[in-house]
């Protein structure tokens, strides 16, 4: 059999997409737009499926093809937005080692879809418009009916304080929730504990988890390597450059039986009693063929010359095979051997199972298919329990390299891949309501010169993102630059409480500080403590959180954060040991509290108390308070590790000033049940107000207004 050298591009369409070739012509193909419902709710998805007549090499490059939505909204308004090419899967749960695993079967060879979420009611005339190198073409219009809905839209900057959240209907949003971020088949969270994990925040009052969708190879990762032949950690790989051709090949060299493990990072599923062909190409020295074993399958492919030779094999599964067995390629005598274009498909089918085995697919520019549809199922059950996403978009380690000099030409193509990402992150993902922002990197170089980079990226999204979803970004060390910046929506700082720091022992003063800290830089922006938590000198999991059953820390910089300034509560990193610990129902006191409150237009609370063992946070506006006091004895450190209760406060005093002068109704808070215990009613004069305070044994929650 001759074979050809074969370029990147057409790799991507051979082993992914089953072979789709482009065959351009003078005019350009039309494209339709399949079955739709007549109507849709406001801010609810409409999934349309469009169909182009002609095939491309590589469906996720728009130089190549690009697909878009053309929208006449009844107010007049035309909005354009992106179309996404995508593969579908069958999902089944199955019992695993001690939980649920998914398994993810392709339905089809892909298809092109887009999602949108109309924001008005009334009637749309929508199109498809094609766009390739032989010309552009629309589809013929459909018209949709938008009908109202209970979604109260889009997360947004509130327009009365932008330092706090709302929806585009006006609600107050204050976030209260914790990072969720490796979600993936070998982590303790896969997506049906995520699922799971999802419904118990709803039920305690949580409602926004921060996501990574940039993991590389051991969770969910869009855009990243994920080989069957190493993984990221490995120092050392099998894949070489091809050594008589253009591209590369996983060589294996050494004595007779060397072999190597075909192991892709995500499970590979199969249907039982089903027909596969496996098939690729191998060239030897010295070596005088190769043994292949796929689970029970066995069989040998001698090598006949030092040309390259082609191999396939046909095997059925048994009737409850529903996974790839282990696979191995091992050499037939000393020497060396050279293996490309492995495969795996259904012998009647065209969907290619093994795309993890391509060599040659570019790691920047193509998004991992399953990894794509495990985040469409993520999203979907934040929209099911009404939590909001903070997505971690681009693997940080894909780009960082490239930006560090912004007039260089590798920070022009890293700016070019990250707005085709974009682009597809936008078609697919940015209809939910359920998506709050997109954070574009975790904890990238803050010393590398971004600014161009973010400024970029929020020109294009303001063309494409026709939802404006929210912006931000996060560095491994606190930037004031970020925080300032007018192209990231959100500042956000991370911080551990470590053995050795300052703040270790006390988790209320780091809140105050870091929150202090943004605020200093962002005074009036959207600001986020995204990552928070009790960490080792080399920032692992503490066993003092273990030791922290009870999560008094964790309770603490809850309601802590609550009252700092920022736009939402500090968000805890062990989400493992949180889950075992069952931490969740700490969310639901303070969601309880939070339930009727809005900070927006509020100030920092001017108020003491009588004890000076008591810290009081909080905001206040001229006829209305709320105030979260804490015993500065009740830190962790000293219940959890010491072991000292702090001593009662009792017949303490609150004063605050600032307020109109009248009556006022004080309620007081027990923020482990979420409960008002007791109510006073006490009047304000001369701008002072003064209450007598409940017994405090560790903390207690305050609201105050004017009847």
């Amino acid at each position: 059999m001759r074979h050809r050298t074969i370029s990147v591009r057409t790799l991507v369409g051979v082993l992914f997409f089953g072979g789709w070739l482009t065959s351009l012509h003078a005019a350009p193909a039309p494209v339709a737009i399949g079955p739709h419902p007549a109507q849709v709710g406001r801010y609810e998805k409409l999934e349309l499926t469009l169909t182009p007549q002609r095939t491309y090499d590589n469906p996720f490059d728009p130089c190549e093809v690009a697909i878009d939505l053309m929208i006449e909204c009844p107010s007049g308004k035309s909005v354009v937005l992106p179309a996404f090419f995508g593969q579908d899967y069958e999902r089944r749960d199955f019992p695993g080692d001690g939980k649920t695993v998914a398994w993810h079967y392709p339905v089809g060879r892909g298809t092109w879809k887009a999602r949108f979420a109309p924001t008005e009611t009334g009637t749309f005339a929508v199109r498809a418009r094609l766009q390739d190198h032989s010309g552009q073409s629309l589809s013929e219009a459909i018209r949709i009916e938008c009908v109202p809905s209970q979604n109260r839209g889009f997360l947004r900057v509130g327009r009365r304080d932008p330092r706090f959240l709302e929806f585009t209907q006006g609600e107050p949003f204050f976030a209260i929730g914790q990072n969720l971020a490796f979600i993936g088949d070998g982590q303790y969270v896969n997506v049906p504990r995520a699922e799971a994990i999802f419904a118990e925040l709803a039920r305690n009052g949580a409602n926004f988890v921060r996501i990574w969708t940039c993991c590389e190879d051991w969770a969910v990762a869009i855009e990243a390597r994920k080989s069957a032949w190493t993984r990221s950690w490995n120092r050392q790989s099998p894949i070489m450059p091809l050594p008589d051709g253009e591209g590369r090949c996983v060589a294996i060299k050494g004595a007779d039986g060397t072999s190597i493990e075909v192991s892709p990072s995500h499970r590979v599923a199969l249907r039982p009693s089903t027909s596969y062909t496996l098939r690729g190409r191998f060239k030897t020295d010295g070596a005088t063929g190769l043994h292949v074993q796929v689970g029970s399958h066995r069989w040998y492919a001698p090598a006949k010359a030092s040309a390259w030779e082609a191999f396939e094999k046909e095997f059925t599964t048994g009737e409850s095979e529903y996974w790839l067995g282990r696979t191995t390629i091992a050499l037939s005598g000393d020497g060396a051997a050279w293996l490309a274009e492995l495969s795996l498909r259904e012998t009647a089918g065209s969907t290619e199972l093994l795309w993890e085995a391509d060599t040659n697919r570019p790691v920047r520019g193509f998004y991992n298919p399953l990894d794509c549809f495990m985040l469409d199922q993520i999203v979907q059950a934040a929209e099911r329990n009404g939590i909001y996403l903070m997505l971690c978009v681009l693997t940080r380690d894909l780009y960082m390299g490239a930006l560090s000099d912004p007039n260089s030409a590798a920070y022009d193509q890293a700016i070019a891949d990250a707005k085709n990402f974009m682009r597809y992150a936008v078609a697919r993902w940015a209809y939910s309501t359920s998506v709050a922002a997109w954070e574009y990197f975790n904890e990238i170089d803050p010393g590398k010169p971004t600014a161009r980079f973010y400024e970029e990226l929020a020109r294009y999204l303001d063309e494409i993102d026709i939802y404006r979803h929210l912006r931000t970004t996060s560095t491994w060390h606190p930037s004031a630059r970020d925080c300032r910046l007018a192209a990231l929506d959100v500042a956000q700082s991370h911080h551990y409480l470590r053995p050795g720091q300052s703040d270790f022992k006390d988790e209320v003063g780091a809140i105050l500080a870091k929150a202090a800290f943004l605020r200093e830089h962002a005074p009036q922006k959207l600001a986020l403590l995204s990552e928070f938590g009790l960490a080792t000198d080399k920032w692992g999991l503490s066993d003092h959180m273990k030791q922290d059953a009870e999560g008094v820390h964790f309770h603490n910089a809850l309601w802590a954060s609550a009252f700092s300034g920022l736009s939402g509560t500090a968000m805890f990193w062990w989400w493992e040991l949180l889950d075992q610990q069952n931490a969740y129902r700490h969310y639901r006191p303070l969601a309880a509290y939070l339930s009727d409150v809005s900070f927006a237009g509020l100030t920092a609370a001017t108020a003491t108390t009588s004890n000076a063992r008591l810290r009081v946070l909080g905001y206040q506006g001229s006829d209305r308070a709320y105030l979260w006091l804490s015993h500065q004895d009740a830190a962790w450190w000293n219940l959890v590790v010491a072991g000292q209760q702090p001593q009662e406060i009792a017949a303490a005093t609150l004063e605050i000033e600032g307020l109109a002068p009248g009556e006022y109704a004080v309620q007081w808070w027990d923020t482990r049940q979420g409960l008002c215990v007791e109510t006073q009613r006490v009047r304000c004069e001369q701008g002072r107000l003064s209450a007598p305070l409940p017994a405090v044994h560790s903390d207690v929650a305050c609201k105050i207004a004017r009847l």
